[in-house]
């Protein structure tokens, strides 16, 4: 299939500003469908869930197509999409409800390539039961997470493995099916962080072995909440804090309060317009994958056009170095500060951030501390000539 990339951008009303986006890692561009969404759900006649009235029902079916959706993307079960304010808002909430099944000595592993919200509230629901928290460390030259990395820190006594599906800072992929292997066989839950790897490809939960998925909906085109997968009868097992009226079913429990319809609406229409990127036919999961097919192949495509030029810059150091990874290009500069580089592309109208992106561990890990680097992140609407202005703009930069 065919990659009309301008025509996906002419889907996107802020890309009419000409500002140039490296900055999807933090939040990506809306396309008008899901802004539309939202309005429309605000706008319509709508109530609390029920079955009474007109209004109920229609937030009830809100919720049911935003179920099927996420379920779609993920290849997952319906009834075990979760929803919530953000994925770390879900990963604390588990976190609480997981450690209530820890003894103390037990055991809980992090990963140093993490973003934060993979990290803190696993460490911080241990130490509160008395458990173990054990890292496990990628390396640094390269970017990469191993099986074998995760192995040198599993015992008898680990109880769940939290590891990024891919790194938010450098854009690592660790093989996640290979690592879920390893702590299956001690018995141990999966916790996959899938934020950044949504955005970039095609997910199915299971061949990943993840128990439990998280993923954010406004890294993927769509609105602010979180979305967290895993199979129905695992999340019965677990009993969260809620209130007493509230339901107990399955997976109503975790869903305190009343959900936001209007943004799970939006999440649907983000969904659909990720099936309809390639224009293919066959059942939404299967247009999904094909479009993230294509529009992958996009994407890699533009990283390496970028990563070449990046290289051919003086003094630059390209941090993203691992053998997997998504269109995410981490650089610093042999004696530039790489928050200079974010205000001069600024003002280029070039947006690419600097920083560590709450991945604080990775940074340190790295050697950059807790200023991190300038994070370049391509998307399936950036151009050829967006790059083309991007290190352009560096160069001038460097050249200053």
């Amino acid at each position: 299939m065919s990659y009309d990339v301008q025509a996906v951008r002419d889907r996107f009303p802020s890309l009419a500003s000409g500002t140039a986006h490296f900055d999807g890692p933090g939040g990506s561009q809306v396309p008008a469908a899901v802004a539309d969404a939202v309005r429309d759900v605000m706008t319509s006649s709508i109530s609390n869930r029920g079955s009474v009235t007109a209004a109920e029902r229609a937030a009830d079916d809100v919720v049911r197509a935003a179920r099927r959706a996420m379920a779609d993307l993920l290849a997952a079960d319906p009834s075990g999409i979760v929803f919530g304010r953000s994925a770390t808002a879900l990963t604390y909430e588990f976190a609480r409800a997981l450690a209530r099944t820890w003894q103390p000595g037990d055991e809980v592993v992090v990963s140093r390539l993490d973003h934060d919200a993979n990290i803190r509230p696993w460490l911080q629901a241990a130490e509160q039961v008395g458990a173990v928290a054990r890292w496990a460390e990628f390396d640094p030259a390269t970017g990469e997470l191993t099986p074998d990395d995760v192995a040198a820190v599993l015992s008898e006594r680990t109880r769940l493995v939290a590891v990024t599906g891919a790194s938010n800072l450098i854009g690592t992929r660790p093989p996640l099916a290979a690592i879920a292997r390893l702590v299956h066989e001690r018995g141990a839950l999966f916790f996959v962080d899938g934020v950044h790897l949504t955005a970039h490809s095609a997910v199915d939960v299971a061949e990943l072995g993840a128990d439990f998925f998280v993923c954010s909906p406004y890294k993927f085109f769509g609105p602010h909440c979180g979305v967290l997968a895993a199979d129905p009868g695992l999340l019965a097992t677990l009993h969260p804090d809620k209130l007493l009226p509230s339901s107990d079913a399955v997976p109503e429990r975790f869903e305190l309060g009343t959900l936001p319809y209007e943004l799970l609406a939006g999440t649907t229409a983000a969904v659909d317009f990720i099936a309809d990127l390639a224009g293919g036919t066959g059942d939404r999961r299967a247009r999904i994958v094909a479009s993230w097919q294509v529009a992958g192949a996009h994407e890699d495509r533009l990283r390496d056009v970028a990563e070449a030029g990046l290289r051919e810059l003086p003094g630059v150091v390209v941090r993203s170095r691992a053998g997997s990874r998504t269109p995410t290009l981490l650089v610093t500069f042999a004696d530039r500060d790489p928050a200079d580089a974010y205000r001069f592309l600024a003002g280029e109208g070039v947006n690419a951030p600097a920083g560590s992106f709450y991945a604080l561990e990775a940074s340190r890990h790295l050697g950059l501390g807790d200023a991190g680097g300038l994070r370049i992140g391509l998307a399936l609407y950036t151009t050829d000539a967006e790059v083309d202005r991007l290190l352009t703009a560096l160069g001038r930069f460097l050249g200053s």
